[in-house]
C-alpha cells in the first residue's frame, strides 16, 4: 500500500475554505408531498474551525450535513470539499473521496463488532489502500486515553470509549474535514465533556476542520461558532457560542413559530 500525501490537509493556513456550499438546495417528493429539507444555504467551513449547525428538529440540519459530506444529492446548488465539486463526481469518485478527505463521526458510533478498537481506527485507511501513519495513530490514541484499549472489541468497550475509537477513526487519515452527527447524543455528560473538549482540541490545536450537528447548547459552546437552519434556510450564525446565548436564539425559533413568523 502507498501512503498518499496529497489527500492530507495542508499544515498551517489556517483560514484556508476546506468545504463549502452555494445556494445547496434539497427537496424530496413531488407536488402535495413536496418538502424542502435545505432551502438554498451558503456557507463556508474553513481549515482549524469548529463549527456547530443548531436548528430546531425538522430544520434540515442534518440532511445539509450529508449533503455537504457527499452522503447524499443535492437537489440544486452546489457542495464542495477544497475545490472538488461533489456533484462533478461518480459514484466511485464520491465513495473514495469521502474515504480519503472525510472523517465522519456518528451518534451510535458506528463501528464493526468483530473488529478490534485498533482495527476499527484503521479500517478506513485499509479500504483507500493507505499505509497505516503509525506515529501519527500512536500520538492519536495516545490524546484519546485509548492506548491500553486498542485489543478489545466494541462490546467490551464503554460507550464513551467507543466514541473515542470512532473519533480516531474519524482523524486516522487526516482527512480535510470532520463531520459529527449528534456524537454525543448517546453519551452520560462526562464522556460527551471529554468527547467534546477532544474536538474543540482538534480543531484548535491540530488545524482539524469540524462540522458538528447538534441540538444540545452545551455541545454547541464548546464550537468556534453556531450556524442556525430553521424550514431549511439559515437564518442566523453566532461567533464563539455559549450555552445560555444558543438556548436563547433556539428559545426564540420556538416563538417564531408559534406566532407563524418565517
Amino acid at each position: 500500500m502507498n501512503q498518499r500525501t496529497d489527500t492530507l490537509p495542508a499544515p498551517g493556513r489556517p483560514g484556508t475554505v476546506v468545504a463549502a456550499a452555494d445556494g445547496l438546495t434539497k427537496v424530496h417528493g413531488e407536488g402535495a408531498t413536496r418538502v424542502t429539507a435545505v432551502d438554498g444555504v451558503t456557507a463556508r467551513f474553513l481549515r482549524g474551525e469548529f463549527t456547530a449547525i443548531m436548528g430546531p428538529s425538522g430544520s434540515g440540519k442534518s440532511t445539509f450535513m450529508h449533503c455537504l459530506a457527499g452522503l447524499d444529492t443535492p437537489t440544486s446548488g452546489t457542495a464542495r470539499i477544497g475545490e472538488t465539486d461533489l456533484g462533478s463526481l461518480n459514484d466511485v469518485q464520491l465513495t473514495r473521496m469521502r474515504r480519503e478527505r472525510v472523517g465522519f463521526v456518528f451518534q451510535a458510533f458506528n463501528l464493526l463488532p468483530t473488529l478490534t478498537a485498533w482495527e476499527n481506527i484503521t479500517l478506513p485507511g485499509d479500504l483507500a489502500g493507505l499505509a497505516p501513519d503509525r506515529a501519527w495513530l500512536t500520538e492519536l490514541v495516545g490524546l484519546l486515553g485509548l492506548s491500553d484499549r486498542l485489543g478489545h472489541r466494541p462490546a467490551q468497550l464503554s460507550g464513551g470509549q467507543q466514541q473515542r475509537v470512532a473519533c480516531a477513526r474519524a482523524l486516522a487519515t487526516r482527512p480535510a474535514i470532520v463531520f459529527a452527527d449528534e456524537p454525543t447524543g448517546n453519551l452520560d455528560s462526562r464522556s460527551a465533556a471529554g468527547i467534546l473538549s477532544f474536538l474543540r482540541s482538534s480543531a484548535r490545536e491540530l488545524g482539524q476542520t469540524i462540522v458538528m450537528v447538534t441540538h444540545d447548547p452545551v455541545a454547541a459552546a464548546h464550537a468556534d461558532r453556531a450556524l442556525f437552519l430553521a424550514d431549511g434556510r439559515l437564518v442566523h450564525e453566532m461567533p464563539d457560542p455559549t450555552a445560555a446565548g444558543v438556548l436563547e436564539q433556539m428559545k426564540a425559533f420556538d416563538v417564531a413559530r408559534r406566532v407563524g413568523r418565517p
